[in-house]
């Protein structure tokens, strides 16, 4: 049997307590039954031993996960291990929560179910993140509160931020003072910002692809060696990218992914597949098929034509401008979902192309630094998916 381990991105729930500006899923009331999941993870884990794969990663969101109680968690983790343990399958669990609907009855299925620790999202200046009906201050004091109950309960807590217009007149000494030094965050990840699903202002605010978003993440960057990467602190990508170029092991984020269709695929609550939850919640036409309405995955992965579509993506883009760049063997051209909310096309490369070779020249020549003075082996990390 092989090593390999297959990432499924399950949303349990498409109901969500928050109503965030910039949010790329549609939302509705489904939640997935008890019933439905052994359905559905018969079906992945079949999947998994006709692909020969050994393990099994699921990335649990939303919606938002915490709508549902701890105890369909519970009764969750067990129905998944005796499927996994019928088949020889191993199966880990991560959890990303928007960390509203915590509270501490559910530090016993963190603790159990995902090894104690959770990732979370949280901008700075938060301009976006909201509950239903009230404002941004609101959401920053109710997560504040309730990550001190959880760190204060022994759960590691990591932190997911987006970038906004805000964030980059601030600029990357203050960004990352905000998480490490107020919040006190040793670990949190920089996600690009895009205008995936229905458009609307916030979006059209977002610096997609702009010089001073490059500006602010290589700032970010040399924050981070002078300050966090010796001391422990992880932020992503900065710490995975210092590592693949010292070549050390690392798991690069899945918008460098060589062709994402082969290793992760996203199952919503009403059993839609697709590539991932923005295309799962925002994109219909992209999706894969429904695995309520077929007789097992790997059918429904072969005949689907939109799966081809992503298969052919890579060469689509190694053929023109891709082919050119140092960095194709890294990059791939970037996120497919990040490219069609901007181009309306899979056959796009990533809109934050730019962004994404200043990083990668960066820190190559941080780690060639690194390794002309004898330095330390970068710290390893084991990201989460993009949210």
């Amino acid at each position: 049997m092989s090593t390999k381990v297959f990432s499924l991105i399950l949303l349990p729930t498409l109901q969500c307590n928050a109503d965030c500006d910039y949010c790329f899923e549609v939302k509705t009331n489904d939640r997935l039954s008890l019933g439905r999941l052994q359905e559905l993870i018969d079906k992945v884990l079949d999947h998994l031993v006709e692909q020969d794969i050994a393990g099994l990663m699921i990335h649990w969101q939303g919606g938002e996960a915490m709508t549902l109680p701890p105890s369909w968690f519970t009764r969750a983790q067990a129905l998944i291990a005796a499927a996994a343990a019928a088949r020889g399958r191993t199966v880990t669990h991560g959890l990303q929560t928007n960390m509203i609907g915590y509270s501490p009855q559910w530090n016993p299925v963190i603790r159990e179910m995902f090894d104690n620790s959770v990732s979370t999202s949280l901008d700075y200046p938060n301009l976006y993140r909201r509950r239903r009906g009230q404002d941004a201050a609101d959401y920053n004091a109710v997560w504040a509160r309730n990550v001190r109950l959880a760190r204060a309960a022994g759960i590691e807590v990591g932190v997911i931020a987006v970038p906004n217009a805000a964030t980059l007149e601030l600029g990357a000494e203050r960004f990352y003072s905000h998480f490490v030094d107020d919040l006190g965050i040793r670990s949190f990840q920089v996600n690009t910002p895009f205008p995936g699903g229905e458009s609307n202002q916030a979006k059209g605010l977002l610096p997609t692809g702009s010089a001073a978003l490059i500006g602010f993440y290589i700032d970010l960057a040399e924050v981070w060696l002078a300050r966090g990467e010796r001391d422990g602190v992880r932020v992503g990508p900065f710490d995975e990218l210092l590592a693949y170029f010292s070549g050390m092991p690392t798991v690069l984020p899945c918008i460098w992914t060589d062709d994402c269709a082969n290793h992760i695929l996203c199952i919503d609550a009403r059993g839609h597949v697709a590539q991932c939850d923005c295309w799962v919640t925002s994109y219909p036409d992209y999706r894969f098929g429904n695995i309520f309405e077929c007789a097992s995955l790997s059918e429904l992965l072969a005949a689907s034509a939109v799966v081809e579509r992503f298969h052919q993506r890579p060469m689509a883009l190694v053929a023109r401008d891709c082919i050119a760049c140092d960095y194709l063997a890294l990059c791939h051209g970037g996120c497919p979902v990040r490219a069609f909310s901007v181009h309306g096309t899979l056959f796009e490369k990533d809109p934050h192309c730019a962004l994404y070779q200043a990083l990668f020249g960066h820190l190559a020549g941080a780690a060639a630094r690194q390794a002309r003075v004898g330095a330390a082996p970068p710290f390893e990390d084991n990201p989460g998916l993009e949210k």
